[in-house]
């Protein structure tokens, strides 16, 4: 998947009703202290913080950060991380298979390690991070992160599969509804936006360059609520200086 959908397992952290301000001053063993770790960029310590706490809520939380962390690292270090957050995803599902944000964490991960597969494995996790957004969705239906990524998953499959996408259940129709619906849930993420942008590049990249460029500018008016949506808007405004 894209490159901003670092973020948005983070927008999920932060819709968890155990969400801290980037600024707490929870103590670092605490599943709170973890978030707030996270939300300042420091992943590493996160993750060791919140997997130290063996409960499903801190390995959630531990899988989201070795995930923001696969794209920060050397290449050949990004899948072993990303094996980390899948784990991770897994193990809290084990425990409350009922977690919406584990559904969604798990799904996340495994869309990026699909990259790093095979034709065969890809198209089994393909499979498996639709199916787990459709949980996260059925358990939760006002998680806007789970409508962009499932809009995301249904541009990305269009994008390398054309026509054969239809076969995995992927449609181009499906796309800016997905994100029409996220973004109504939470028009102030600036993620949202910018996801939007690249599922419309992925779509059509010269037909959707003017849409696409409006979304990148209504995300960078927005507020970034931490230092990875900072980053992310970095990233739009050079991303829209290339369509421009």
């Amino acid at each position: 998947m894209p490159r901003a959908l670092t973020l948005l397992t983070l927008a999920a952290l932060l819709t968890s009703p155990l969400s801290v301000g980037a600024q707490s001053t929870a103590p670092a063993q605490t599943l709170a202290g973890a978030q707030a770790q996270l939300l300042e960029g420091r992943w590493q310590s996160a993750a060791a913080t919140a997997a130290g706490l063996n409960t499903p809520e801190g390995n959630t939380v531990a899988s989201t950060a070795y995930f923001l962390g696969s794209w920060l690292v050397p290449e050949a270090q990004k899948k072993a991380l990303l094996q980390q957050a899948q784990a991770y995803a897994q193990k809290a599902l084990a425990v409350t298979p009922n977690s919406a944000l584990a559904h969604f964490q798990l799904a996340a991960a495994e869309g990026r390690l699909a990259q790093f597969q095979g034709l065969l494995q890809s198209a089994s996790l393909a499979s498996s991070v639709k199916r787990h957004l459709d949980r996260a969705i059925a358990l939760d239906p006002g998680m806007a992160n789970a409508y962009v990524a499932l809009g995301l998953w249904h541009a990305n499959l269009v994008n390398k599969l054309g026509l054969v996408a239809g076969l995995k259940g992927a449609s181009r129709g499906a796309v800016v509804p997905n994100f029409q619906k996220a973004v109504a849930l939470e028009p102030g993420n600036p993620a949202h936006r910018v996801e939007y942008a690249n599922a419309l590049l992925l779509l059509d990249r010269s037909r959707h360059r003017a849409a696409a460029s409006e979304q990148l500018r209504v995300a960078l008016t927005l507020t970034p609520a931490d230092h990875w949506q900072k980053r992310l808007q970095e990233d739009a405004r050079a991303l829209l200086a290339r369509l421009n």
